[in-house]
């Protein structure tokens, strides 16, 4: 049967059965927690359909260690073993703060698709779009914990803080991301193509993460750079996840850590929901 006689057979619908469908109780409108999660899921969708575009959550930190471990350690502090325990908590801080820029690209192509166009015409709470994408990205960057500190254990690495340190820091480094990926959120809706935004959040990243103690001790640096080092919020960041795979909690560090998050979601999330709000 074509579709043409699938109308033809399908009964009229009278006025007195569209009226009764009309006057029915309409379904409670979704809350703000319930629609975030659902655009969560979709991001989550997203990756089970492309799974292509978990190569930076893969293979990019494999292939620092790596490299790092075994063309520098020996140079840099005298053996690749005893330099691995000095890069590895680096190289988790590193790769989660890389992979928070994909943020901003995935976003700004929705956006180019004319796909949130749609989502702000639903009638759901307004920030859920943004905020489920967010949410949908931490599952990127557990996996991207996981790759790390798995490949870390399999080269040698030993955590002296325990699963308990190694926890804490993963848990400290997905707070952190969270917040930081409101910088790659704002710039999607400001720059018009998914490479620009790949371009500006590359010229921001590489000079935070490699001016920063993730690569190398701050001590061996000229004076001016380690004043430099010192402001680094990515330093912290690396501070804090080392002392707590060592085994010792930097409170001070800790609290640092914590008060830069709450400032990125401060300054860049109203920013960001003024330019979603009016966005043409």
């Amino acid at each position: 049967m074509n579709a043409t006689s699938a109308e033809q057979a399908s009964p009229p619908v009278t006025e007195d059965a569209l009226r009764s469908v009309l006057a029915g109780e309409r379904p409670p409108r979704p809350g703000p927690v319930s629609t975030s999660l659902t655009f969560g899921w979709r991001a989550l969708l997203k990756i089970k359909h492309v799974p292509e575009q978990l190569v930076d959550v893969t293979m990019f930190p494999i292939m620092f260690t790596l490299m790092f471990t075994y063309l520098f350690g020996g140079a840099l502090a005298g053996s690749t073993q005893e330099y691995l325990q000095f890069l590895l908590p680096g190289i988790l801080v590193q790769a989660n703060v890389m992979i928070t820029m994909n943020t901003g690209i995935t976003l700004n192509t929705d956006i180019q698709k004319g796909v949130f166009d749609r989502f702000r015409s639903l009638p759901v709470w307004r920030p859920s779009p943004l905020v489920g994408a967010l949410l949908g990205d931490l599952v990127r960057y557990s996996i991207g914990s996981a790759i790390v500190i798995t490949l870390g254990l399999v080269l040698g690495f030993r955590p002296e803080g325990g699963a308990v340190g190694v926890v804490l820091s993963v848990a400290l480094l997905l707070v952190f991301s969270f917040c930081l990926s409101w910088l790659w959120t704002m710039l999607s809706l400001i720059l018009r193509t998914p490479n620009s935004v790949a371009g500006v959040s590359m010229m921001v990243m590489f000079p935070l993460t490699f001016v920063s103690n993730i690569f190398v001790d701050p001590k061996t640096m000229p004076g001016w750079l380690q004043a430099v080092v010192e402001v680094n919020p990515i330093t912290h960041l690396a501070t804090v996840v080392r002392g707590l795979m060592d085994g010792s909690v930097p409170a001070g560090e800790i609290g640092w850590v914590l008060v830069s998050s709450v400032l990125l979601v401060a300054v860049f999330g109203p920013i960001t929901m003024v330019l979603y709000r009016n966005k043409k």
